[in-house]
């Protein structure tokens, strides 16, 4: 498991055609992706599961915890990106409420895009 950083502050000031933004790139990919939004109330979770396809998980509001295949969970917050490779076993909880958005696909890798939070792989 690898936790990355989209927040404002790790993206680029965009300018161009008169623009005024700040543009925190994800990711690159090659084929089929597939990209939805998991809204999980209080107490929510999504269970230990194992990965068909390379995943990542971008946390836009609230908090909770993830884990990979160690039974360890680390702390995750609005910002926050979470990515797992294919038929990696991993789970996502919360206590109170989570909302992030999925990209699924064989070939999305986001560490060519954006900084590792903390520094490295969990």
């Amino acid at each position: 498991m690898q936790i990355f950083n989209f927040k404002q502050e790790v993206g680029t000031k965009i300018t161009h055609f008169d623009s005024n933004f700040v543009m925190s790139r994800i990711l690159n990919t090659q084929g089929s992706v597939h990209i939805g939004c998991m809204h999980l109330e209080i107490d929510g979770v999504i269970g230990y599961h194992q990965a068909t396809v390379s995943q990542l998980l971008l946390i836009v509001e609230g908090e909770g915890e993830v884990r990979g295949e160690e039974d360890r969970f680390i702390r995750v917050t609005k910002g926050d990106a979470v990515f797992w490779e294919a038929r990696e076993w991993h789970e996502t909880k919360t206590e109170c409420g989570l909302t992030a958005i999925v990209i699924e696909g064989k070939n999305i890798n986001p560490t060519s895009l954006m900084p590792k939070k903390g520094g490295g792989i969990l």
